[in-house]
């Protein structure tokens, strides 16, 4: 079995689908690993790196020699049209948005994993891309956050006088919410939270934030996931 990983053609995007320690792990299992030349650089792998874990380094990935293909970004219809039958793609693949794409693989008969898709349960945790992309998300926020602000996050006590220490309000408690809230604190700041789930009030208080209250219907769903509030109905003018 041939597993492909291409360098992301989208500016910015500095992830790979494959770190050399996994190329390893799939070496481990008798899969060969093509990667293209360059595809790990913005992450912080060389193309050595790669092929002392066993991957083969090649110029351009040649799609039609793969079994599967991975990904990071959604594919373009383009690359999803060129696509050969039977072929397996695995990536974050965001089927709701991208539907021209979705489009394209069906008609190739392309089999596509869309890694965002994948419940989270316990037999699937380490695939659960979300998780680990929001925990990303929240620590990357509050370092922004913290560069842009004009004064410090901690407090400082100095000789011409006392600094006091930046007040961060997240909104939101889930997983990127709680990991700005921890990376906030740990910076020295006063942090205080807001979720519409009345129960995520311990998590916060947890991480070392204060919960803000509000009078506010409740927005729970099934599982403690947040649920799409419903609209009230507008009174008719008098």
């Amino acid at each position: 079995m041939k597993v492909g990983i291409g360098r992301e053609r989208i500016e910015g995007e500095r992830r790979v689908a494959a770190t050399p320690e996994t190329v390893q792990q799939l070496r481990g299992l008798g899969v060969e690993v093509l990667i293209e030349a360059g595809a790990g650089i913005a992450a912080g792998f060389s193309d050595r790196s790669y092929a002392d874990a066993g991957a083969t380094v090649v110029p351009q990935l040649t799609l039609d020699d793969l079994d599967v293909y991975c990904h990071v970004r959604p594919l373009t219809p383009q690359v999803a049209a060129r696509l050969h039958s039977g072929l397996v793609t695995v990536g974050l693949a965001a089927p709701a948005n991208e539907l021209p794409t979705v489009t394209a693989l069906a008609a190739a008969g392309v089999t596509a994993f869309a890694l965002e898709l994948v419940p989270r349960i316990s037999r699937a945790q380490s695939m659960d891309a979300l998780t680990s992309q929001a925990l990303v998300a929240g620590y990357r926020v509050v370092l922004e956050a913290a560069i842009r602000f004009p004064r410090f996050f901690p407090m400082y006590m100095t000789a011409a006088g006392t600094i006091p220490p930046a007040r961060v309000l997240v909104l939101g408690a889930g997983v990127a919410g709680l990991q700005a809230i921890a990376t906030a604190k740990r910076l020295g700041a006063r942090v205080s939270a807001y979720d519409v789930r009345p129960a995520s009030a311990n998590e916060v208080t947890s991480m070392g934030g204060t919960f803000v209250t509000l009078d506010l219907d409740a927005v729970e769903g099934a599982g403690g996931y947040a649920r799409e509030p419903q609209r009230r109905p507008r009174r008719p003018p008098a």
